[in-house]
C-alpha cells in the first residue's frame, strides 16, 4: 500500500478539482483503490484520464 509523502498536501475536494477529476471520476479512483490515492497517485490519474492523453 502507498503511503503518502510527509509533504504532501492532503487531498481535498478543491485539490482534487484542481486535478480536473469529477467527484464521480475521484470516487472511482477511490474504488479502485480501496483507499484515498497519494498526491502523486492523485496526478497520475489526472494525466491518464485527461483529454490530451486519452
Amino acid at each position: 500500500m502507498s503511503q503518502s509523502l510527509p509533504n504532501d498536501p492532503r487531498i481535498t475536494p478543491e485539490i482534487v478539482a484542481e486535478h480536473g477529476l469529477s467527484p464521480d471520476e475521484y470516487q472511482v479512483v477511490l474504488d479502485g483503490l480501496g483507499r484515498a490515492p497519494t498526491w502523486s497517485e492523485l496526478g497520475v490519474f489526472s494525466v491518464m484520464w485527461s483529454e490530451h492523453c486519452s
